[in-house]
């Protein structure tokens, strides 16, 4: 396999970090709308009749909304049928805030020729599912990055402060924010959060320093067999509607169909190739 090839199949190890909240998706192709400046801490926004672009919102869970803490997915991630390393999530309390704790790293051939060892922690507000910050260090080859952003929603700007463990090159750059935005991992639960009903369709905003829209749809009903067990599945489809990701992929997420509505498969599609992750098992 040439280095090439080697290179991309390790970004499915990456991708687990940042295409697994894609997946996203109450009643068919209605959308929550909030106009507040921030979201209330247990209020609940009216749906509207129609879904606009022009005012996505990230919605606060239900009261008394039992969060998964403690509980690790592990994936396996693969593209084109070679095992290209393992991704690790998993939530935990963080004072009155919630933290979500991603890992990738590269196995086998891969691991060797393209090493790859990310860490990355999300906080957020429990009451709102508003992200509050990101940290990130990543060692993907020779690239070595320590990053740091903060969501400073009284200037409604996202501030991102990033080092290259390299060369120690330092850089900072501030970016427009929402209201409220969810970030590629948190994301990750709050579409766990959701009814996720046939047919239905969200759209909410998620940030990585730069703020993307993402429109969801549940398709359908599957039988979907893992490492982990077989399921009942609801198919999710997902891709950017706006924002630095727009047109560039699209995503597909199997959730369990069931209460917990556990993400045991999902499937990105990219310009270079399709990536896989299947859940091997729950941790706790």
């Amino acid at each position: 396999m040439s280095t090439l090839r080697h290179r991309l199949a390790c970004q499915a190890c990456r991708g687990i970090l940042a295409l697994a909240v894609m997946g996203c998706a109450p009643a068919p192709n209605l959308i929550f709308s909030q106009t507040a400046s921030q979201p209330a801490p247990t209020q609940l926004p009216a749906p509207t009749a129609s879904i606009s672009a022009a005012d996505p919102v990230v919605v606060p869970p239900r009261p008394n909304y039992p969060f998964p803490d403690s509980q690790g997915y592990v994936y396996a991630a693969e593209w084109h049928l070679i095992s290209a390393g393992t991704g690790v999530v998993k939530m935990e309390a963080a004072g009155n805030n919630r933290k979500v704790i991603a890992t990738a790293e590269s196995q086998g051939a891969v691991n060797v020729i393209f090493p790859v060892h990310d860490h990355f922690e999300a906080t957020f507000d429990p009451r709102t599912f508003c992200s509050l910050s990101i940290v990130k260090h990543s060692e993907e080859g020779s690239h070595k990055r320590e990053t740091s952003i903060r969501f400073d929603y009284a200037r409604k700007k996202s501030v991102l402060e990033e080092k290259n463990l390299k060369t120690g090159e330092n850089k900072s750059v501030e970016n427009d924010l929402p209201a409220c935005a969810t970030d590629v991992i948190t994301g990750f639960y709050y579409l766990q959060s959701l009814p996720l009903q046939l047919g239905a369709t969200y759209e909410f905003p998620i940030s990585d320093g730069k703020t993307t829209i993402v429109r969801a749809t549940v398709e359908k009903r599957e039988r979907v067999k893992v490492p982990v067990g077989n399921f009942s599945a609801l198919l999710v489809t997902a891709e950017a509607t706006s924002g630095p990701l727009q047109s560039k992929g699209k995503v597909w997420v199997w959730y369990s169909d069931d209460a917990n509505h556990i993400p045991i498969q999902m499937r990105a599609k990219l310009g270079w190739g399709t990536l896989l992750f299947r859940l091997q098992r729950i941790e706790k």
